[in-house]
């Protein structure tokens, strides 16, 4: 343990990736308590998943490791993913979890063909591409890691600014409508800060398991409170904990994925809220039943001794 805590005070890298990695936690968790309102928690897999094969064209153009080229190539094939979807559901009688795990199908079996193929190739066998995949924060240089601690805290502020706007369009869509608020465009800016928190936190956290950070401490937090204001707060500070848990035990070993250890960080604390929160947890109800029992037989009990027992 003091091993682990000498390397985080006296490694920069160290100290820029669960910066970079907390504010992915905050960003994943702001968005995602968002999307599962919305019902659009499965989008945002098929969005991660559809990411990789931009991710090996990106890298098959350029011939090297550019993150800032990779993500610009999940980018668009995470976002031509989402309008795919949309477009389906439009345009067809196919429902939307069908067309969901259709695109994220074909996008992702397309994506693994790439992978393969890269990874066969001579400069592609050494371009750690598969680290993409489970994620590994250790990977992450010092620029590659600035540029996603800086772009997480530019989404955060984003949402904040619309958080009005977003919230009125979630609860009720008609009424914004009647408000002037312009629906489509607030739904095509949401489905871009989707796109872009999966695209940011795919190397640290890995394809298939960018849609668990985004949605688990959203659910997490849902058992805590009914306000959305605080539920995104909750959801936040469980991102934020996952991110950085999930980082430091990764460091304990070489070569450890980050990305499993982020996600099962923030199982257990969905774990933790389902079985002790306050207001819906399973301990804590039959708790307050057990309660509620005792006091109930013990006012029968004392209207018996009283006679008014009936």
């Amino acid at each position: 343990m003091s091993d682990l805590m000498n390397m985080v005070l006296n490694n920069a890298n160290t100290q820029w990736v669960l910066l970079a990695t907390m504010l992915l936690g905050i960003a994943s968790g702001v968005l995602g308590s968002i999307a599962l309102l919305r019902k659009q928690s499965l989008i945002g897999d098929a969005v991660a998943h559809a990411a990789l094969p931009g991710i090996c064209i990106a890298f098959m153009l350029t011939g090297e490791k550019s993150l800032l080229a990779l993500l610009i190539g999940a980018t668009i094939t995470g976002l031509l993913a989402a309008y795919c979807i949309q477009f389906v559901i439009s345009n067809s009688i196919i429902k939307e979890d069908t067309a969901i795990c259709l695109i994220l199908s074909v996008f992702f079996g397309f994506g693994i063909v790439l992978l393969t193929k890269v990874t066969q190739s001579p400069a592609g066998n050494k371009s750690g591409l598969s680290d993409f995949i489970f994620g590994q924060a250790a990977s992450l240089v010092g620029s590659d890691v600035k540029m996603m601690a800086i772009t997480a805290a530019a989404l955060i502020v984003i949402t904040a600014l619309i958080f009005k706007e977003l919230k009125v369009l979630t609860f009720d869509p008609e009424f914004a409508k009647g408000l002037g608020l312009p629906a489509g465009f607030l739904n095509l800016v949401f489905l871009s800060l989707l796109v872009a928190v999966i695209v940011i936190g795919i190397q640290a956290v890995g394809v298939i398991l960018m849609a668990a950070l985004l949605i688990t401490p959203a659910v997490a937090a849902r058992y805590w409170t009914d306000s959305l204001g605080k539920m995104i707060v909750i959801s936040g500070i469980f991102g934020a904990i996952s991110g950085v848990a999930g980082t430091l035990i990764s460091t304990l070993g070489e070569g450890l994925a980050t990305g499993p250890f982020i996600v099962v960080t923030a199982t257990a604390l969905f774990l933790f809220s389902m079985f002790f929160a306050p207001g819906r947890g399973i301990v804590t109800n039959a708790i307050k039943r057990q309660i509620n029992h005792k006091k109930i037989n013990r006012e029968l009990t004392m209207q018996k001794e009283r006679g008014e027992y009936l």
